[in-house]
Formats: C-alpha cells, sequence, structure tokens
C-alpha cells in the first residue's frame, strides 16, 4: 500500500494528506480523496449491483484499476445529534435490505447449524462466567472490578437463560421453513461508518455479504448500544422492513448473549470492562422487556 500511495501522491500532487487509521485522505486543489487497501471483495462489481438495485448511498470509487488500493471521493461529514444520525442511518439500511431482498431456499439442517452455533456459545459463556464466580468466591479480598461482577452475575446468567429458552422457541418457528429471506447487508454497520451530506452516504463495504438482514441490527447495536436509545431505532427499522417473527425473535436472542468479559493485570481497565458489559446487560435487558411485555399480554 505505502508504493501505490507514493505514487498516487505524484498523480494527484496532494498539498497535504493525512493518515487516518487504514485510510489515507488527499488534500489536492482538484478535490480531496480517500486511498483505502483492497479486500477480497470487488467493490466496483458490488456499487454495480446496487446501482442497479436503485441504491446510491455509498462514496463514488473514483480509481479501482490498481492491485492493492481503491481510490475513493472524500465526503465531508455535517455535524449533527447522534440520534438524529442514527434515525437517518436506519432508514438508508431499510432501504439497501427492501431493495436487495430474495428469498433462498433452505432446508431444517440450514436453521440446526445456526442453532447449534449459538447454543454452543451459550454453554461457553455459561462455563466462562460460573468459572468466574468460583474463582472470585474463594477471595479473601476481592478486586473492585471482582467485586462489581460478583454483585451482578446473576444478570448475566439470567441474560444466558432468557437466550437459551428463546432459542428453543425459535427453532420452532424457523425449522419447517423451506424460505430464508436474505438481502445485502452492510456487515460493518456503526454510526462511524455514516456520512450526511448533501445525501447520505454509507462508508466501508469491505464486509459487505449476502445474510439475512437482522445482521445488520445486531451489529448496529452491538457497536453503538451506549451511544443512542435503540427503542425508536429498532421500531423504526420494524415499520420499515416487514420481519417475521422468527427473524425478530433471533434478532432479541442475539443481541441479548452478553459478552465475554476479558480480564488483565490493568485493574483501571478490568473496572471498565466489567462496567462495559453490565451496562450491555441492563441496557438490552430493558430494549427487549417491552417487546415480550407485548406478547404476554397477548
Amino acid at each position: 500500500m505505502n508504493k501505490s500511495i507514493e505514487v498516487l501522491k505524484k498523480i494527484y500532487k496532494p498539498y497535504r494528506y493525512t493518515i487516518l487509521g487504514k485510510v489515507t485522505i488527499l488534500n489536492t486543489t482538484s478535490g480531496d480523496f480517500v486511498v483505502k487497501e483492497k479486500c477480497e471483495k470487488d467493490i466496483k462489481e458490488l456499487f454495480s449491483y446496487l446501482k442497479s438495485r436503485n441504491f446510491h448511498n455509498f462514496p463514488k470509487l473514483i480509481d479501482e484499476s490498481r492491485s492493492d488500493v481503491n481510490v475513493y471521493e472524500y465526503i465531508e461529514s455535517v455535524a449533527m445529534p447522534e440520534e438524529q444520525k442514527a434515525l437517518d442511518m436506519i432508514e438508508i439500511i431499510s432501504n439497501l435490505h427492501n431493495k436487495t431482498t430474495y428469498y433462498k431456499t433452505v432446508t431444517e439442517d440450514d436453521f440446526k447449524e445456526i442453532y447449534d452455533n449459538i447454543k454452543s456459545n451459550i454453554l461457553y459463556l455459561k462455563n466462562e462466567y460460573t468459572q468466574f464466580y468460583d474463582e472470585i468466591k474463594r477471595e479473601k479480598f476481592m478486586s473492585p472490578s471482582h467485586y462489581s461482577l460478583i454483585r451482578n452475575i446473576y444478570k448475566i446468567f439470567s441474560a444466558l437463560d432468557f437466550v437459551e429458552a428463546q432459542l428453543e422457541e425459535w427453532f420452532l418457528l424457523a425449522k419447517d421453513q423451506t424460505k430464508k429471506r436474505v438481502s445485502y447487508v452492510h456487515n460493518h454497520l456503526s454510526l462511524d461508518h455514516y456520512i450526511k451530506n448533501d445525501e447520505d452516504y454509507l462508508i466501508s463495504w469491505e464486509k459487505c455479504r449476502v445474510d439475512s438482514p437482522i445482521i445488520d441490527l445486531v451489529k448496529f447495536y452491538q457497536n453503538d448500544y451506549l451511544k443512542i436509545h435503540f427503542s425508536v431505532i429498532i421500531s423504526k427499522y420494524f415499520e420499515k422492513v416487514n420481519l417475521s417473527d422468527d427473524e425478530k425473535k433471533l434478532f432479541f436472542l442475539l443481541i441479548s448473549l452478553p459478552p465475554k468479559i476479558e480480564f488483565t493485570k490493568n485493574e483501571f481497565k478490568d473496572c471498565q470492562t466489567v462496567r462495559k458489559v453490565l451496562d450491555y446487560v441492563f441496557l438490552t435487558e430493558e430494549l427487549v422487556r417491552p417487546y415480550y411485555s407485548v406478547q404476554e399480554k397477548d
């Protein structure tokens, strides 16, 4: 990539260039450009397909002829509240899913594979948190991070029990179906990958694939659950995309899986990690509960 950057500097003659993570921004007298390393996905082919489906919310690909990098137009983002940004972005994602949806033939084995993967994850997390509980209970003097976890670990086990029960219900709903909704999913969705200017743009399409549309909702929630209130976002998406009961159930059980805690030797970081995981569990329960309360009343 470094060699290509040097070549592109000679072509575009930037008066300034900035390295931001995995991208390089070239500021030139003829415009601003973003240089990004190529991935296995053919971005030109992807964008052509999306255009054919009347979806245009992505940056213009300026040069894809090089073997290792792509050059995109640079788009300056307009400052706006994150809640509004999230609402605008979920509308774009809804359009992406609706315009690229089709139904794929599946068998019970396809749903059983999903079931087995989630079940395995549940058992793994239960074992991990049980070990944490047993080890911490034996400590004579608990660290602040361990004390915070042990006081609230019941919420984590409760979340895992909820997911396990919902998984069984989901499989009963899904296993006899012969068609499954799929669409193009961004698969790397976060507020950082949405730009608002005179148009709306999604960036970072390298992980895009064909899959269940709920994948984007799950990734968005896991990336930004601390930044915004998701109840309005989810409601808006459900209004735009008519998800089936089994799709909604799968979404709710996937986001309800607690993250794994990775302890380090830095107690300050460990306290932050435990707090973040507990926030995830409490906030997710608050988001999910109203949907199941309605079902129970019905």
